[in-house]
C-alpha cells in the first residue's frame, strides 16, 4: 500500500511525542511536518496543505478542538482529515471532538502499528489508498471478503450481522457510531429495526470477543477500543 506524498501535519505540545511518532510515520513513507501549538498549525496547514492533520487536544493558547474549529473554517482546508491525539478518555471530550469536525479520535498512548492503521483508516475515507478487504490490528485480525475474525489467533465465528457490526466499528477505532450510522451501515434504509436489536447484537458480541472492546456512549452509539 503506497503512502507516497501523503502529508501528515502532527500537532503536540511536547517535543518527545512528535519526535517519536514523526520517526515512525516518515518510516511509513509519509511526509511529517510538526509543530507544538494550535496557532503555528493552522499557519502551517494552510502553507503545507496536509492530506490529515493529528491534534493534541490539551496545548497551551489555543487547544486542539477550538484549533480543529479554526481549520474547519477555513475553506481551502475543507477536505483534510483531523485526528485527536491525547490521553484524554472523557466521553464529553470525544463528543465535543466530533462536534468540532473531527474525523478520529485516538487515545495515547498508541503502538506506531495501531497509529498507522488508523491513519490509513482515514485515507481510505477519502480515497487516497484503497479499501482494504483485511484488517490486523493489536490481536485482532479481520477478513471482510471471508467473513473471518480472529482474535489472539483464535477464529471466531460470527453471524453475518455480528460480522458486520464489528467491522463496522473496528473500521474506526475510537469513533463513536451511532445507533443511526449502525441502522445505516448494517441493516440499510430499507429494513425497519429497533434499537433493541443493535443491543442484542452488542450483547452478544460482547459474550464472544469481551466486554474492554465495544464501549457505550450513552445517548449516543458505541464505539470500539482496541
Amino acid at each position: 500500500m503506497s503512502t507516497e506524498k501523503i502529508k501528515i501535519l502532527l500537532v503536540d505540545d511536547e517535543p518527545d511525542i512528535l519526535e517519536f511518532i514523526s520517526y515512525n510515520l516518515v518510516k511509513e513513507g509519509f511526509e511529517v511536518f510538526t509543530c507544538g501549538n494550535g496557532k503555528d498549525a493552522i499557519q502551517m496547514a494552510r502553507q503545507e496543505r496536509p492530506q490529515i492533520i493529528i491534534l493534541d487536544v490539551m496545548m497551551p493558547d489555543l487547544d486542539g478542538i477550538e484549533t480543529c474549529r479554526v481549520i474547519r473554517e477555513t475553506p481551502e482546508l475543507k477536505d483534510v482529515l483531523i485526528a485527536f491525539l491525547t490521553a484524554r478518555n472523557e466521553d464529553y471530550s470525544q463528543i465535543a471532538g466530533f462536534d468540532a469536525g473531527a474525523d478520529d479520535y485516538i487515545n495515547k498512548p498508541i503502538k506506531p502499528r495501531v497509529l498507522v492503521s488508523r491513519i490509513k483508516a482515514l485515507l481510505r475515507r477519502q480515497g487516497n489508498i484503497g479499501e482494504e478487504e483485511i484488517v490486523e490490528m493489536n490481536g485482532f485480525f479481520i477478513d471482510r471478503e471471508k467473513y473471518l475474525i480472529k482474535k489472539d489467533n483464535q477464529s471466531i465465528n460470527l453471524p453475518k450481522k455480528e460480522f458486520e457490526l464489528i467491522s463496522l466499528l473496528a473500521s474506526r477505532p475510537g469513533k463513536v457510531f451511532t445507533r443511526e450510522d449502525i441502522l445505516k451501515n448494517v441493516w440499510g434504509d430499507d429494513v425497519v429495526v429497533g434499537d433493541r436489536t443493535i443491543d442484542v447484537h452488542i450483547r452478544k458480541l460482547r459474550e464472544k470477543l469481551g466486554d474492554a472492546y465495544i464501549r457505550t456512549i450513552k445517548g449516543v452509539g458505541y464505539k470500539f477500543e482496541f
